[in-house]
């Protein structure tokens, strides 16, 4: 039963989701809010087909955590889910994204359309300027910055490897850090199975600014990498 019901979401989610982005190619010239709008509805359509075919429901934990403005949230990372879902779960999310993911037919597009702040993972000091740099300019706009300090996903059950990245925006834009615990990997993963349950997603209480790097990113990982274990031991 699950593999039909995984069949049936995945096809379901390929089609919704092709169907959104080729869609999208319309609104290109628009104001971005017209992206962000699409962004949104896409997402909540992918959570209400993960509750109705694949039984997966999706919850919220720490909504007095969860930024409404201007904000810098660090995220675990194990699952294609984790980026999606802020879509829907954050008024206007801005992602830290990989450059070579430009590359990828539409998906790039509509990233540069809707104001991503792209890096080069290979670009060194010069890199992180510029990921300073613009996060600040889309801080400016009162969006919620997303990064994944860990660079790509992790496999559920080991702690993460946590790049620099994250520490050059703590330092540089001097704000509070609002750290994010997810489950995602234990249901949606690489694999084609989507294993029912809860997703949770907990926002945690943000680290404040000022800390020294070495002590912020110790509190970083022990928070997210904590909370993130009690989910996947919960078993939901």
């Amino acid at each position: 039963m699950i593999y039909l019901r995984s069949f049936i979401f995945q096809l379901v989610f390929w089609l919704w989701s092709i169907t959104w982005a080729v869609g999208m190619l319309l609104v290109l010239p628009l104001p971005r809010r017209v992206n962000t709008w699409c962004l949104t509805t896409w997402a909540k359509g992918l959570i209400v087909g993960l509750r109705l075919l694949a039984g997966v429901k999706v919850e919220v934990r720490g909504q007095e955590h969860r930024p409404t403005g201007p904000a810098l949230v660090a995220a675990k990372h194990q699952s294609m889910f984790d980026v999606f879902s802020q879509f829907a779960l954050l008024p206007d999310a801005c992602f830290v994204m990989k450059k070579e993911l430009l590359m990828v037919p539409l998906f790039g597009w509509h990233g540069l359309k809707a104001g991503m702040v792209v890096v080069d993972r290979d670009g060194h000091s010069a890199a992180l300027k510029k990921l300073v740099r613009d996060s600040i300019e889309r801080m400016r706009e009162s969006r919620q910055i997303v990064i994944f300090p860990e660079g790509t996903r992790g496999k559920v059950g080991e702690p993460g490897d946590y790049k620099p990245g994250i520490a050059a925006l703590y330092r540089e834009m001097n704000i509070p850090v609002t750290p994010l615990a997810l489950n995602c990997g234990s249901h949606w993963n690489k694999g084609f199975v989507i294993q029912p349950g809860t997703i949770v997603f907990e926002y945690l209480p943000a680290i404040p600014a000022g800390l020294k790097r070495g002590e912020f990113m110790r509190e970083l990982q022990t928070r997210i990498d904590g909370a993130t274990k009690a989910l996947e031991d919960a078993g939901l």
